[in-house]
């Protein structure tokens, strides 16, 4: 009886754990960029593209909203006919990556995005909200500024991860109050590893988006100074 008893704890411990685990593991299935997903949605945009006379399955937003975040895809206009479900990582499927195209004119391709920088953002911009002022640090550059964390309640520096190097890349604001991503780190390391033509003047920040699945979302233009090295292109 006692080894009776004994056995069903044990499988109704395990049910529990596998209970437990499984919600974890579709979790971090949804954390993850999968580029199959990617090639999938990719063909369910040109399928409908085709179908509708060059008209793309966009959401709309303002024309001043900032160029990699400016044409999230629709998934609604593409389930049924198009797609046959849409990803596990998408937001609208629970996920944490927004699906967006670039390049809408010429050559309209998929990329994501890691929602959590949005709301890393948003978390800032509440905490400044509730002071009524940034509390402005140092300028670094033309209209680039750090900010005094501390006077926002933060015992360290906010920070969100690269999609490009997996570092931890630094959050920065301007004198309208827009908190932005540095990626320069990033930038630089690309321009030291591939042979670019890049001049003065021209925003370098495609050339994070050529080799990869994600684009460089609330991020500034750069472009390079006389030396090759990545700048703000604030205006």
């Amino acid at each position: 009886m006692k080894k009776l008893k004994l056995v069903l704890l044990m499988v109704l411990t395990a049910s529990l754990l596998a209970g437990c685990l499984y919600p974890e593991d579709q979790l971090q299935k949804n954390q993850l960029p999968h580029e199959d997903q990617i090639e999938i949605v990719q063909s369910a945009v040109e399928k409908f593209q085709s179908d509708n006379g060059g008209i793309l399955p966009i959401k709309t937003r303002d024309e001043d909203t900032p160029i990699y975040i400016k044409y999230p895809i629709d998934f609604n206009k593409l389930k049924g006919k198009f797609l046959s479900e849409v990803p596990g990582n998408a937001y609208e499927n629970g996920g944490v990556f927004q699906y967006v195209l670039i390049d809408v004119e010429e050559n309209p391709t998929v990329k994501i995005f890691d929602l959590r920088i949005a709301e890393k953002i948003r978390e800032i911009n509440i905490r400044i909200q509730s002071t009524g002022y940034p509390p402005f640090k140092e300028s670094i550059a033309d209209n680039v500024y750090t900010l005094d964390y501390s006077k926002i309640g933060y015992k360290e520096e906010p920070f969100v991860v690269s999609p490009y190097s997996n570092q931890n890349l630094p959050l920065l604001i301007n004198g309208s109050g827009e908190i932005f991503v540095d990626y320069r780190n990033d930038l630089n390391s690309a321009l030291k590893e591939n042979d670019y033509s890049v001049k003065e003047g021209e925003d370098i920040r495609p050339i994070l988006t050529e080799n990869s699945s994600f684009v460089p979302a609330y991020s500034p233009p750069y472009t390079v100074d006389e030396k090759k090295e990545p700048v703000f292109m604030m205006k």
